[in-house]
């Protein structure tokens, strides 16, 4: 299939998401009760009236500032520690109980302590943020640098590059960077997943928008919200998207 068909297959599928949704929503709900669920033609008034008040722009804004931090911290810390475990057995055995225990922890979990810790700032969403990009890139690094062909290691070592630094650079690293930048776009999206849960409780942002429009019944705003989110995951994916493929422009 053409790249053309299939852009002209997603915008159809899209088109008709959204018509089948008006229809339910102007047809099938009393209209004192569009609140349930708004119509798709009530976001483009909501979008209008957010950003003439001032208020979407300063949302996402202060949004992507601690998103921003909390991939950073959570991306260096579990490609870091993920990599070091693969690269040593004796760190591998040492910490594998740890991970088993504090893996299936959901970063919400750690909201109350994030809020004892920081208060309610920013430096808190971010924790929170970072916990759970932190175990995906954690996982995938580890993953990746132990999946390096081994025979690939030989003939290296056969070539003259013989010390530990040596065979990281030219060798571990490059083989297993498909997998580590796999693991970082997985963390992107995990943390815009993370961003409305971290500011439910009056941590400026989209999140805090969203619950004060929900106690309001503006599930109209609640709903561009969601939109934006999903606009902002959508480019920061592309550009993540352009920026590893330069990376591993060697593989084709």
């Amino acid at each position: 299939m053409s790249k053309t068909k299939r852009y002209l297959l997603a915008a159809a599928g899209l088109v008709f998401f959204l018509l089948f949704w008006e229809g339910v929503s102007s047809f099938l709900l009393p209209v004192e009760e569009t609140f349930l669920l708004p119509p798709p033609s009530s976001i483009p008034a909501a979008f209008i009236s957010e950003v003439s008040e001032g208020i979407w722009h300063v949302m996402l804004v202060s949004s992507f500032r601690h998103y921003a931090a909390g991939f950073l911290v959570g991306s260096v810390l579990g490609v870091t520690l993920g990599v070091t475990v693969a690269l040593s057995p004796r760190v591998e055995a040492s910490q594998a109980w740890l991970a088993r225990i504090f893996r299936p922890i959901p970063p919400l979990a750690w909201i109350p302590f994030a809020i004892t810790w920081f208060g309610l700032t920013e430096t808190a969403a971010a924790f929170i943020i970072s916990v759970g990009i932190f175990w995906t890139n954690y996982f995938t690094a580890m993953t990746a640098v132990q999946s390096v062909d081994k025979d690939l290691i030989e003939v290296a070592r056969a070539f003259g590059h013989r010390t530990f630094a040596s065979l990281l650079r030219k060798v571990i690293l490059p083989g297993a960077a498909p997998g580590i930048l796999g693991g970082l776009r997985v963390g992107l999206g995990q943390g815009w997943m993370t961003v409305v849960a971290a500011e439910l409780f009056g941590i400026p942002g989209i999140g805090q928008r969203m619950n004060e429009a929900s106690g309001l019944l503006q599930s109209e705003v609640v709903i561009l919200y969601m939109f934006s989110i999903a606009l902002l995951y959508g480019v920061s994916d592309y550009i993540f998207v352009i920026f590893q493929n330069k990376i591993l422009a060697w593989q084709r």
